[in-house]
């Protein structure tokens, strides 16, 4: 390494003429290394920029769905989990989503790796179901709002000093299945030692709450002939003895439901039931209710070395409902009544039914294969097996029955319609057709259009009989406002593919056709197209109620009157003649906003 001197050497050395040549270019060598600086600087510039040009950012905030606060501390995420992030003490949030190559590491296809939802999670929140998670690929600023949790918190209380760290406690939630309202066991627990429940993560609903029944833990476990057991019958908040008398509890988002048990003590007495004919080597299932309502809380077991229905319940009038799995799949039903004394008996089996179903075709055109709907995996199918899909799904909130399908046919000319394997009960038939509509369904005189079939457990049922036909009429529209709820990238997605994906369904409104009670008819729901209008499928001629919602309707009871009347002015009333086309223009109605 040369110092200063060695360089002033090294010039006097050179000469004059050397010395002006290196003196040159040693200007041009200092204009290089600046010109290089400054080219640097230039591409780090550019660079920086660039980088700024492949990037796009994202903020937002989440807020409670009913107070509008800001929640911290809370994970928002997209659904694959390839960007996550936590909200700070005001809620906010925000990403930065590089750009990739179109198509490629999970992209839309447009170049952005930006996800196409947004969802937002935290302990003691639920998602909001009215919030759109839907992402536009334009949008700097989101809000993504979450429920507050419902709590029912409650204790069972013993009439003695006991605990009750024992006794199990159930809620049953209220759900609309097929336009109808069911009660759905949804949570069960057991009481902590002082007798406290806790049931948490609800969302805003009906519900209903009962406690199993208990023995008594102060008597033997195997006493002696002649004594006396005692138990904790089944309690339905507050205090009503059967299922169907308990209060209906009404949660909103973020309540807490206090609910108090009081249980009380009753003697049990033995019971049982000899089976006269048990199914071989099947299972047999055992349902227990007080006589004339149906629903949970008590038991009795099946024992399949005696085949005998034992157990013990207090005083009262019980029914009995039991199914053999067979083979044969057989059924039965025997009321009880326990008054202070053991009780015996014995139970028949019957085997479940069979109940065919006739077609009649009043067809005025020709059959086209190409619109037959129902196809399955042995081969084409014949007569109105091809275009029919039949099921019979109970009526009742419970009891032993459970939806019943057509049985398969036996071979490739086997055209006919059996319901197969039919417990007693009532039924509701939901008939999907591929072709034309059905202008009439009966059973022994009753419209099962409007009423269910009854099957009982003495008597053959008779045949059910359709009538087909294809003069069918047709609704189309617009839907006022419509286009407003939606984002640039569902409009576009669905223009190129059809509303497929589950977030273009969800962002475009949704238009149902709802008969009239007493009208026949066929309840029908569409998705609107991207630019506002709709179109129904073939409907069968009668009274509709056509109701437009901006977001798809889950707990539509549109099966019960009384809870449809709230739509009787938020929707027009059309009269349907065969082959007739009805143009509508409708609002969006605020429910479900």
């Amino acid at each position: 390494m040369n110092d200063g001197k060695d360089s002033r050497n090294l010039l006097v050395r050179l000469g004059p003429k050397e010395t002006a040549r290196g003196s040159r270019s040693l200007r041009a060598l200092t204009w290089v290394v600046l010109l290089s600086a400054w080219s640097l600087s230039v591409g780090l510039a550019s660079a920086q920029d660039a980088l700024g040009e492949d990037t796009n950012s994202l903020h937002g905030v989440v807020v409670n769905s009913i107070t509008r606060e800001p929640i911290s501390r809370a994970l928002v995420a997209s659904p694959d989990n390839r960007f996550a992030t936590m909200t700070d003490s005001q809620g906010h949030f925000e990403f930065a989503f590089p750009k990739t190559e179109a198509g490629t590491d999970g992209t839309r296809g447009d170049g952005s790796s930006r996800p196409s939802q947004l969802v937002a999670r935290k302990p003691g929140y639920l998602t909001d179901p009215d919030q759109d998670l839907q992402l536009d690929p334009g949008a700097k600023e989101i809000s993504i709002s979450l429920a507050p949790e419902a709590v029912i918190v409650g204790s069972v209380k013993l009439p003695t000093a006991e605990a009750a760290d024992r006794i199990q406690v159930e809620y049953y939630r209220r759900e609309v299945q097929e336009g109808r309202a069911r009660w759905v066991l949804s949570g069960t627990t057991t009481t902590r030692s002082n007798g406290e429940f806790r049931f948490a993560e609800l969302a805003a609903g009906t519900y209903k709450l009962l406690t199993r029944e208990l023995l008594d833990r102060d008597q033997p476990a195997l006493p002696s002939q002649g004594e006396q057991l005692y138990g904790y019958p089944p309690v339905y908040f507050p205090n009503a003895t059967d299922f169907a008398d308990a209060e209906s509890i009404q949660l909103v988002a973020g309540q807490t439901f206090q609910a108090d048990l009081d249980v009380v003590r009753q003697p049990y007495y033995p019971v049982k039931v000899a089976v006269a004919n048990p199914p071989l080597g099947g299972g047999v299932n055992v349902s227990v209710s007080p006589r004339g309502s149906h629903g949970p809380g008590y038991a009795l077991g099946y024992n399949q070395q005696t085949h005998m229905i034992e157990g013990l319940l207090p005083q009262g009038v019980y029914t009995l409902e039991v199914s053999g799995y067979g083979p044969p799949m057989t059924t039965g039903t025997l009321n009880l009544a326990v008054h202070g004394a053991p009780l015996g008996a014995t139970m028949t089996m019957v085997p479940l039914q069979s109940i065919s179903v006739n077609v009649k075709e009043e067809f005025s055109t020709a059959e086209n294969p190409d619109n037959l709907a129902f196809y399955k995996s042995y081969g084409r199918l014949r007569g109105s097996r091809q275009y029919l899909n039949l099921l019979l799904e109970p009526a009742d909130d419970f009891g032993q029955a459970g939806a019943v399908g057509l049985r398969p046919p036996s071979g490739p000319n086997d055209a006919a319609l059996v319901f197969e394997g039919v417990a007693p009960g009532r039924y509701w038939l939901h008939i999907d057709s591929g072709r034309g509509y059905v202008a009439s369904v009966t059973a022994g005189g009753v419209d099962l259009l409007l009423e269910p079939l009854v099957v009982a457990g003495d008597a053959s049922s008779p045949a059910i009989e359709i009538t087909m036909r294809d003069d069918s009429a047709q609704i189309e529209g617009t839907v006022e406002g419509a286009n407003a709820s939606l984002s640039a990238a569902n409009i576009l997605a669905a223009s190129l593919v059809g509303v497929s994906t589950p977030e273009a369904y969800r962002e475009f409104a949704h238009v149902y056709f709802v008969p009239l009670p007493d009208s026949p008819g066929r309840f029908t729901e569409v998705v609107m197209s991207p630019d506002g209008t709709f179109s129904s499928p073939e409907l069968p001629p009668g009274a509709y109620r056509v109701l437009a919602f901006k977001r798809q309707q889950t707990d539509l009871e549109y099966r019960n009157p009384d809870a449809m009347r709230i739509y009787d002015a938020k929707g027009p009333v059309v009269h349907l003649t065969a082959g007739q086309k009805e143009h509508l223009t409708l609002q969006l109605i605020s429910k479900g906003e």
